[in-house]
């Protein structure tokens, strides 16, 4: 693929993935073409379907959200790695939410991406907590499996002007749930409370 041809695909993937979430599934092919700054024709040539472009999207966002498990913990505490990367799980959420109707359509016909995928961030998130309990920065006593089902209720949280704000408070009230009883960096008896 020329480089031209791949900025554009990236740039589409890019816009898609904030159209859908705006504007869920329905949002505008044309739209999304416009925004990224190239016609209909170049859209389709990447992405002959709607559900093909929603599959890319989504093996995106999974990718990305795993990338980002590596980079903040490379560069981050491990329990602000942690706290960092729940908060980029509500936005990969927040992008799932407006796929969600071609999401089941492919859970039905590609049913390999989702284990995949749901395998990747499970991963990714089992690393992070690990190595905030094996440093006594949250308790030892989390399952990962546990966090992520607890992460994916904020799925439910109705769709409100103020979503992104309350998924937010509750990434600290789970991370503060984390925390609690575990021994701080100074290996003091954590209260939860890191303000």
């Amino acid at each position: 693929m020329r480089a031209d041809a791949r900025r554009n695909r990236e740039k589409l993937l890019e816009v898609a993935a904030i159209v859908f979430s705006e504007h869920g599934i329905e949002g505008s092919l044309e739209q999304i073409a416009r925004r990224a700054g190239v016609g209909i024709g170049t859209l389709y040539r990447h992405f002959p379907t709607r559900e093909h472009l929603v599959e890319v999207v989504y093996r995106r966002e999974v990718e990305s959200l795993c990338a980002a498990a590596s980079e903040l913990a490379l560069n981050h505490a491990p329990d602000v790695a942690l706290e960092e990367w729940m908060h980029r799980f509500v936005g990969y959420i927040a992008a799932k939410r407006g796929m969600t109707n071609s999401l089941q359509i492919l859970v039905t016909t590609n049913s390999e991406l989702f284990a995949a995928s749901s395998g990747m961030v499970a991963v990714s998130l089992r690393n992070l907590v690990e190595a905030a309990a094996n440093q006594d920065l949250i308790r030892r006593d989390i399952d990962s499996t546990d966090l992520l089902h607890a992460l994916f209720t904020i799925y439910s949280i109705p769709d409100a002007p103020d979503w992104h704000d309350r998924s937010r408070r509750l990434v600290k009230l789970l991370m503060d749930g984390l925390r609690w009883g575990a021994r701080d960096r100074h290996g003091a008896r954590s209260d939860g409370n890191r303000g």
